[in-house]
């Protein structure tokens, strides 16, 4: 029998109707080719599953700290762990990108991607064979190298120690974007990335160009092509739980990755804005729990 959780007060992250349609369609297959052994169909309703993993992104929370009103953290992390190795959240990601790129008047797959890496701190759980020194930034921890399309749209992502070059990050991304994205055949990049990612390029039949700095700029100042992949490092960095690798595994990293990409593309598809702690309409929008006690 499900538990009856739509009395509950909504989070600002809870999905609304619109886009639980959206992804729905996925879980629901998903959950069918994988019955329970002794035919039980499960307490809680996947929407709640799919909520609670949302509002870990956004909040950054520990995964014992979940709001006892959603499922408990066993139930969580086992779907999240589930949908992680079977690559269902990678799925769930890749078809909204499809559906944000037709809106968008653009093919579903594109024809060219920028690239770049992000260096952040790891906790002290993460394992040290999969953590490093960034010498250039003297920052310990990890590194986030993703591919996007022109519009800031996700294509592929990689999550290694500190220490690894963005040589290496680049072929590596390269190669999950020619694997996911044959019609690639022009990247850019900055000029962390050195000729050994050019030279990877071509053998793929992608012409990857490196952007220089505009001679005299100071301080920050967009690139021409590369400015949408460095919009998206900062949108992703507004869900907490990846301002920090909190993660064991590498792989857990890449998909929460996924999870906030995928959380930022349903609010474009539904025109919805997430309301702040100044904005008034939020003390309407959720009832006070007082009430119902």
């Amino acid at each position: 029998m499900l538990v009856d959780v739509g009395e509950r007060p909504p989070y600002p992250s809870d999905l609304s109707d619109e886009a639980w349609k959206l992804i729905r369609p996925v879980i629901t297959a998903w959950k069918a080719r994988h019955p329970s052994a002794s035919g039980h169909t499960g307490q809680y309703e996947m929407r709640e599953i799919v909520n609670a993993i949302l509002y870990q992104a956004r909040t950054g929370c520990q995964w014992r700290y979940l709001p006892h009103d959603l499922p408990p953290k066993s139930t969580v992390y086992y779907y999240f762990g589930k949908w992680r190795d079977d690559d269902t959240t990678e799925t769930i990601h890749d078809l909204l990108r499809c559906q944000v790129r037709e809106s968008r008047k653009r093919r579903e797959v594109p024809t060219a991607v920028v690239l770049d890496s992000q260096t952040v701190r790891a906790s002290m759980n993460a394992p040290k064979d999969t953590t490093g020194l960034d010498v250039g930034k003297r920052s310990p921890g990890r590194k986030r190298g993703i591919a996007t399309d022109v519009l800031g749209l996700l294509i592929a992502v990689v999550v290694v120690a500190a220490s690894a070059h963005d040589n290496a990050i680049g072929i590596v991304l390269l190669d999950k974007v020619a694997a996911s994205a044959p019609t690639v055949t022009k990247a850019w990049v900055d000029a962390g990335f050195k000729n050994a990612v050019v030279e990877h390029g071509s053998q793929l039949g992608i012409d990857v160009e490196i952007v220089q700095r505009e001679v005299g700029a100071r301080g920050f100042a967009p690139e021409r092509k590369r400015w949408v992949v460095e919009q998206t490092l900062g949108t992703l960095m507004l869900h907490r739980r990846l301002a920090r690798d909190y993660e064991t595994k590498p792989t857990s990293s890449a998909t929460w990755i996924h999870w906030s990409m995928a959380n930022v593309m349903l609010r474009r598809l539904t025109h919805a804005s997430t309301l702040t702690w100044r904005d008034p309409r939020l003390a309407s929008a959720i009832p006070d729990r007082r009430e119902r006690r």
